[in-house]
């Protein structure tokens, strides 16, 4: 079966516009009935540089997560963040996006390699020690721009050294540079034999073409977990100008639809987000 995750708040950071705190509670609350594996809905990130979340905790008190069967995420980018988010309730899962890009971090989270690595540790040791879940993504994980030593014997060395920090739930990522399907067979094709009690996931950057045929080369090569975003909106918006939208949702749905997998979606309920988003979202991102 696989899973959707969807991140409003990789939508929501990508807009220019900063949503008041009860449009995103009003948005949110219908995303968590639609029956997505985890819903991803803040992260305690710099106000300054990204004012758009700075309501982050504000939103999560006003959930109503009574009946609520989906996973709820936040996103930490530090060791302060992921203490703050560790005794926090409501929360399952928090997400951090470590990398062995150098580059990448400092212009991401301001961290060296070494302190990522430190971050990840201290997250998934607090998870551990709270009932909750870590989720480590791997930024850069198909190649890098910045001209930073990437192959896959690197991906997979340091794909070894989270597992010995006991991570076990590791989504990939391109943020800023398009990849091909051949790419994406490779890579989960080698990790996935090598790890095999890592859950790893696609968190992919792309444009709308050639989706389909990204998504079934992971799916081919055994990954089942996949972050989405309504719309395909957002990305990261300290990877610079050059970063791509998110993969729709609306696709994934389609390519489970298409091949007839199990998904346990509430079709109403999705059409009540589908509005709401529509009523909220109404600038371009980044303008």
């Amino acid at each position: 079966m696989i899973k959707i995750i969807e991140s409003p708040r990789e939508g929501m950071q990508g807009f220019s516009r900063i949503i008041p705190t009860g449009e995103k509670v009003r948005y949110i609350n219908r995303l968590l009935r639609v029956g997505f594996d985890t819903v991803e809905i803040g992260s305690i990130v710099s106000k300054r540089l990204i004012p758009q979340m700075a309501d982050s905790l504000d939103v999560l008190k006003e959930l109503d997560l009574d009946g609520v069967f989906s996973n709820v995420m936040f996103l930490a980018v530090n060791s302060s963040g992921a203490e703050l988010l560790s005794s926090v309730d409501g929360i399952t899962h928090i997400s951090y996006p470590f990398s062995f890009s150098p580059t990448f971090l400092k212009h991401n989270v301001n961290a060296t390699v070494d302190q990522s690595l430190d971050t990840t540790e201290l997250t998934t040791r607090l998870c551990k020690q709270k009932g909750k879940e870590a989720v480590i993504y791997i930024s850069m994980a198909f190649g890098n721009p910045y001209g930073d030593p990437w192959s896959i014997d690197i991906l997979s060395e340091w794909v070894g050294t989270l597992h010995q920090a006991g991570v076990r739930t590791i989504p990939l990522s391109n943020v800023s540079m398009e990849i091909d399907s051949t790419l994406i067979s490779r890579v989960y094709g080698t990790l996935i034999p090598m790890f095999p009690d890592i859950e790893f996931g696609l968190h992919l950057h792309t444009s709308n073409q050639g989706w389909f045929e990204k998504v079934n080369a992971a799916y081919m090569a055994g990954c089942r977990r996949f972050d989405g975003v309504i719309n395909g909106w957002g990305g990261c918006p300290m990877a610079g100008k050059e970063l791509l939208g998110n993969l729709k949702t609306e696709n994934l749905i389609t390519y489970v639809t298409r091949n007839k997998f199990p998904l346990n979606i509430n079709q109403s309920a999705l059409l009540e987000a589908y509005q709401v988003a529509s009523e909220i979202f109404l600038d371009d991102p980044g303008e």
